[in-house]
């Protein structure tokens, strides 16, 4: 099996497990948010993606599992698709619109008092064990101070205004969409029955 398809199905497995986030109820919410922040209600990360848009579709004759991890074709399609991902396109209607999602940080800064600035994503591993999510599915948040105790995975509800932002982490990923000023809130996701 190709390196693609191995990448590309561990994605969309993640991508389910990221959706299990929106099961997270706001009692299970340990609060350190920040006030201020415009209240709307959990927003679905299938949301932040123009419904028109779809990255496989010039993929769908070929037999991705006839490629092998070191042929030139897999490789050129891994590539190429990363790029479709990296400039994926926002829901636009949603620009300047109060927003609430629950994800997992990917840190972009991390001092004694706490992080600040991360990337917001739908799975557990994105961006840090496995590749980045699409921009549209990556979301750059600005605290306006340091949130104490968080790191790398932990589970969050962030609040703010939804903007429109291109933000490149060398190491990390694109993202295309930014809350700034954001309340920032823990969320003990909880284990079923």
């Amino acid at each position: 099996m190709s390196v693609f398809v191995r990448r590309t199905g561990m994605v969309l497995l993640m991508a389910v497990a990221g959706s299990l986030l929106s099961a997270c109820s706001p009692d299970a919410a340990q609060g350190q948010g920040t006030a201020g922040a415009p209240a709307a209600q959990e927003m679905a990360w299938d949301a932040l993606v123009p419904k028109e848009w779809d990255p496989t579709q010039r993929y769908r004759n070929i037999s991705l599992e006839a490629l092998r991890d070191n042929d030139p074709r897999a490789i050129q399609m891994l590539d190429e698709m990363r790029a479709v991902w990296d400039n994926a396109p926002v829901n636009v209607a949603l620009d300047g619109k109060p927003a609430t999602l629950s994800g997992f940080v990917v840190p972009l800064d991390a001092a004694q008092d706490g992080i600040r600035e991360f990337l917001l994503v739908p799975y557990f591993g994105a961006c840090i064990h496995t590749p980045p999510p699409p921009a549209n599915q990556i979301v750059h948040v600005i605290a306006p101070a340091p949130v104490k105790g968080l790191h790398a995975m932990d589970t969050v509800r962030v609040s703010g205004t939804l903007k429109a932002a291109r933000y490149a982490s060398a190491d990390m990923g694109v993202s295309g969409y930014e809350i700034a000023s954001a309340a920032v809130e823990r969320v003990a996701v909880t284990q079923g029955p």
